[in-house]
Formats: structure tokens, C-alpha cells, sequence
């Protein structure tokens, strides 16, 4: 009896291991919360050790929201978010996007 209970365990922990993690792709709103226009948006996987492409297409006036999409396939919750305005720059680190879970993140 006890050998088959490790053959069950053994074959349900195999099973864990072979499944995919489930992708989820990212909705989410960036709200402008500052008196600066941004001109520049960039968010990166962490795990990247350089700036992905500006998915900006216009600007983003003070108190103005911005619908953001990132659909990459991939189950991933944390990235870097860098904000240009006119004059300054801001970065925010490691930010988990998947617990906005579609709400809005606040720039500040």
C-alpha cells in the first residue's frame, strides 16, 4: 500500500512539472497623476537589462489615463516602468502589474 501511494505522489508531481504555466497577457491604465506631461513610456520584464520599445503614440497630459495592454504570452507580474516627462525622468522598479489585476497605476 505504501508503494502506492509514491507512485500516486511520484506521478502527480510529474504532472505539476510538465504543465505550463498558464499566460495571461496585462490590461492595466497608467494615470497621470503629476502637473507634467509624459512623452515617454517604457515597461520591461525585470529580468531584462535593457529598455523595451516606447509604447507611447502621443502624450499623456496631467491627470489623463492611458490603457495599456501588454500582450506577450508570457505569465510574467514584474517590470520595470520608466516615465519621461519634458524635463525629468522617473523609474519605477519591480512592479507587480498583475495586482492591478486591470485597475489603474498611479505615476507620481
Amino acid at each position: 500500500m505504501k508503494l502506492s501511494a509514491v507512485a500516486v505522489a511520484a506521478a502527480g508531481a510529474a504532472l505539476l512539472i510538465a504543465s505550463p504555466a498558464v499566460a495571461e497577457d496585462l490590461h492595466f491604465q497608467v494615470h497621470n497623476n503629476t502637473n507634467q506631461t509624459i512623452t515617454e513610456l517604457y515597461v520591461s520584464k525585470v529580468s531584462t537589462n535593457s529598455w523595451e520599445e516606447n509604447i507611447l503614440s502621443g502624450e499623456v497630459e496631467p491627470g489623463a489615463d492611458l490603457n495599456v495592454s501588454i500582450e506577450d504570452g508570457e505569465s510574467v507580474c514584474h517590470y520595470d516602468i520608466k516615465v519621461v516627462f519634458e524635463n525629468a525622468q522617473k523609474v519605477y522598479n519591480n512592479q507587480n502589474l498583475c495586482e492591478l489585476d486591470g485597475g489603474a497605476y498611479n505615476v507620481l
